[in-house]
């Protein structure tokens, strides 16, 4: 099982908080799927998981369809969504 990497996140303005980041599932290895980002080295692209839970799935509808996939997988998912989305330049930590 992994263990998140400690990282500052803003809940408040000027105020700070440690939160738990999950960003260490996130892969790119130009050997799966192009070098797209994805879950744990698995054939997952990030942007196919964001693009179930848009459509409407749940987390637990996700789970329940992709056995191998964890909670923890569609979470990290969501954080580098939301960090992509943002004025942000985002990478896995294992890109070169």
């Amino acid at each position: 099982m992994h263990e998140p990497a400690t990282l500052l996140c803003a809940f408040q303005p000027n105020r700070y908080a440690v939160c738990m980041s999950r960003l260490d599932r996130i892969t790119s290895d130009p050997a799966i799927c192009h070098g797209k980002p994805v879950v744990r080295g698995l054939r997952y692209p990030v942007t196919d998981l964001l693009d179930l839970l848009a459509s409407g799935m749940t987390i637990e509808d996700v789970l329940a369809d992709y056995s191998d996939l964890e909670r923890e997988d569609l979470l990290a998912a969501l954080e580098f969504g939301a960090l992509a989305t943002g004025h942000h330049k985002v990478l896995p930590f294992d890109a070169a």
